[in-house]
C-alpha cells in the first residue's frame, strides 16, 4: 500500500511543541520527529527487522544538531542496508564498536603489551633497552596513533632523522622492535596486514663492529703478564675462568657456587641470566676444576665464586676483568667480551 504520510518542512519541525505527552511527527517512510514533554526533539526511524520481522526503533540523533536533511539521508542509508537484510541498529553499534576498539589499540597500548611479553622472552636489561630507544624515539610520535593507522611513511618519517645522525645501529633495532609491535598486532586481530615488514630495506645497514681481541699467539703473552701483575688474585681468576668458560663479563662474575655440580663436573647457568632465556651447561674441564679450588681455598664460604671486593655477599663488578685488562697493558687491544672470541678462535684453529 502506498505511504501517503505527508512529508515534513522545516519550519514545522522547527516549531513543533512540547505537550503534555510525548508525541511523534511523521515524516513518511518510517521516519519520524520525536517531541519529548521536556520541548526536546529526537529523530527516530521505525523499521521491521530483517529474518525475525518485529518492528523496532532506531535513533538518528537530536534536531537541530541532526536537520531534516540530514534525518532523510540517515533513513536513505538505512533502508539500503535493509535491502541487503543488514540490520541498521546492528551495524550502527558495530561500527561504534569499532571506533571504541581502533582508539583503544592505539601503537602506544600494543607496545605496552609487547614490552611485557619481551621481559618474559629476554633479560629484563635487555627488554629495558629495547624499551627506551621504543619510548625516546617512537612512541612521541605513535603513541596515541591507532594501530590500524600505521604506515610505512609515518615511521621512515621518525626514522630519517637518525639516519642523517648516522647512528644506524639506534635505526635497526628501532625497526625490528617496531615490526615486532606490528607483529604482534596481526597476531591479536587487531589488524590483517603488517605494511611495515621490508622497512629496514630501506636504510643502509649499521657497520659490524668486532670486540676487541688478540690473535691466538698472543695468549701466552696476555697470560704472563696477567700473572705476574699486581692485580688481586680474585680478578685474576675471574678473567682465566672466563677465558675457560667463554661466558659473558656479567655471566662470570656473577657465578654461584650453587650452579656448580662438582660431582656431574658441570656449571649450570639458570635461564633467567643467560641472553636467550635458556640455561646453559658448560662441561669442567681439569683446569676449571683447579680453578675453582683455588678461589674456594681463597674466599671460603661465599654465595658467589667470585665475591665483591667490598660486600663478600654480593658478586665481583661485571667490568672488573675489563679493568684488570687494560692495567696489564692490553688497552685499545683487547676486552673482556673479547676474551670469547680470543676462546673461541683459539678452539676452532
Amino acid at each position: 500500500m502506498a505511504n501517503n504520510t505527508k512529508a515534513l518542512t522545516n519550519t514545522e519541525v522547527k516549531q513543533a511543541k512540547a505537550k503534555d505527552k510525548e508525541y511523534n511527527l511523521a515524516d513518511g517512510g518510517g521516519l519520524a520527529l520525536r517531541v519529548r514533554k521536556t520541548g526536546g526533539k529526537a529523530w527516530i526511524f521505525n523499521y521491521t527487522k530483517p529474518f525475525t520481522k518485529k518492528r523496532t526503533n532506531i535513533g538518528f540523533g537530536n534536531y537541530p544538531a541532526v536537520s531534516l536533511a540530514d534525518a532523510r539521508k540517515k533513513r536513505a542509508e538505512a533502508k539500503e542496508l535493509l535491502a541487503k537484510d543488514i540490520d541498521p541498529k546492528t551495524h550502527k553499534e558495530e561500527i561504534s564498536q569499532q571506533k571504541k576498539d581502533e582508539l583503544a589499540n592505539t601503537f602506544g597500548k600494543v607496545a605496552l603489551k609487547w614490552y611485557e611479553l619481551k621481559k618474559q622472552k629476554v633479560k629484563e636489561d635487555t627488554a629495558a633497552k629495547a624499551w627506551n630507544i621504543m619510548s625516546k624515539h617512537a612512541l612521541p610520535h605513535l603513541e596515541n596513533v591507532p594501530i590500524h593507522l600505521i604506515k610505512p611513511k609515518m615511521v621512515i618519517d621518525i626514522l630519517h632523522p637518525l639516519v642523517n645522525k648516522g647512528i644506524l645501529e639506534t635505526v635497526k633495532r628501532l625497526c625490528c622492535n617496531i615490526n615486532e609491535v606490528m607483529r604482534l598486532a596481526v597476531a591479536s586481530g587487531l589488524i590483517e596486514v603488517n605494511y611495515l615488514a621490508d622497512i629496514t630495506k630501506l636504510f643502509p645497514a649499521p657497520k659490524k663492529k668486532h670486540m676487541a681481541t688478540i690473535k691466538p699467539e698472543r695468549l701466552p703473552e696476555l697470560m704472563k703478564a696477567l700473572i705476574t701483575s699486581t692485580i688481586t688474585k680474585n680478578t685474576k681468576c675471574l678473567v682465566e675462568w672466563q677465558l675457560h668458560t667463554m661466558t659473558r663479563p656479567i655471566e662470570a662474575a656473577t657465578t654461584r657456587w650453587d650452579e656448580i655440580d662438582l660431582d656431574e663436573k658441570v656449571w649450570v647457568i639458570p635461564a633467567e641470566k643467560m641472553k636467550m632465556k635458556k640455561p646453559h651447561t658448560i662441561p669442567l674441564t681439569p683446569q676449571m676444576l683447579n680453578l675453582l679450588d683455588l678461589v674456594k681455598s681463597m674466599n671460603g664460604d661465599t654465595d658467589y665464586v667470585f665475591p665483591s671486593h667490598h660486600d663478600r655477599r654480593g658478586h665481583a663488578n661485571s667490568q672488573s676483568a675489563n679493568m684488570a685488562i687494560k692495567r696489564i697493558g692490553f688497552a685499545g687491544e683487547l676486552v673482556s667480551h673479547g676474551l670469547r672470541a680470543l676462546a673461541s678462535t683459539t678452539l676452532n684453529e
